[in-house]
């Protein structure tokens, strides 16, 4: 059974597990980043720049993304709670930024990228796609694990006896009696460290790194790969905006990531660069 606190308390305020874990994503991802820029010589004046855009992408998209894709009534109901961490109707508290999608995200921190790219470090954006891409797969990995401790983003019902499930009874409320599910968060979680440790083994030990937008289009493939085949194990997240021949709206929005991931793949080898 898992059913933890919502965070840690300290007497007027709580440190939610959630937050925690965002600030641990980019937290390692800093220090990842900072490595890899040691590594390739760049001068860490460009990091910090890095830092906020990566951050100003990923919230804001985030945040666009679901209600945009799961959520798009709250544009009417309370448009304030789009953008700020509060909620006025239908009363006014302060929630957090919960509800976040990985596509927005996604979206979002590509146009940053490129904006960092041409106008701060002056490099091909595909360079800073390879190397943001193994610092996003490793944070990937904390938000599922927010993700869990909030008992959010819950599996399926599992079948009986399975080793697999877990029991959340803080969504009895949403889903009834509590019975054992399939720990999706945790799936993803696994699954983006794997992605994490490949593309670190690929970028340190190979010359992959020199063919620009390779490592970048295979972290396109591997993650949407994940995240489609873990959909196949959750329940729908609100109301599904998009649906296609019995696919989910997360579903339906990695298909075309996956294929820009191997359209980058093969025009890659246009982008070699010299050791």
């Amino acid at each position: 059974m898992w059913d933890p606190s919502t965070g840690i308390h300290l007497g007027f305020i709580t440190l939610h597990y959630y937050s925690l874990m965002f600030v641990f994503a980019f937290g390692f991802g800093f220090v990842i980043m900072k490595k890899i820029f040691a590594i390739d010589g760049v001068d860490e004046k460009y990091l910090e720049p890095l830092f906020t855009w990566t951050l100003i992408g990923t919230i804001l998209g985030a945040r666009l993304g679901h209600v945009i894709f799961y959520q798009p009534e709250l544009f009417k109901q309370d448009f304030w709670s789009v953008f700020l961490p509060i909620q006025t109707q239908p009363e006014f508290k302060f929630t957090g930024f919960s509800g976040l999608a990985s596509h927005g995200a996604t979206i979002a921190l590509i146009l940053t990228t490129l904006y960092y790219s041409f106008k701060i470090i002056k490099k091909n954006p595909f360079w800073v796609y390879d190397r943001l891409g193994i610092v996003v797969a490793f944070g990937g990995a904390f938000v599922r694990m927010g993700n869990f401790f909030n008992s959010e983003i819950i599996g399926k019902i599992a079948p009986e006896g399975s080793f697999l499930a877990v029991l959340f009874p803080q969504q009895s409320r949403e889903y009834g009696i509590t019975v054992p599910r399939y720990p999706t968060q945790l799936f993803e979680a696994i699954g983006y460290v794997l992605l994490f440790i490949l593309l670190w083994f690929l970028y340190r030990k190979t010359d992959k790194k020199y063919q620009q937008g390779w490592l970048f289009g295979l972290f396109f493939i591997i993650l949407w790969a994940i995240r489609f085949f873990v959909e196949f194990f959750k329940e729908p997240q609100g109301d599904e905006f998009i649906q296609f021949v019995g696919l989910n709206t997360g579903q339906v929005l990695s298909i075309p990531f996956m294929i820009a991931g191997f359209i980058i793949m093969i025009y890659s080898k246009k982008f070699k660069i010299t050791k």
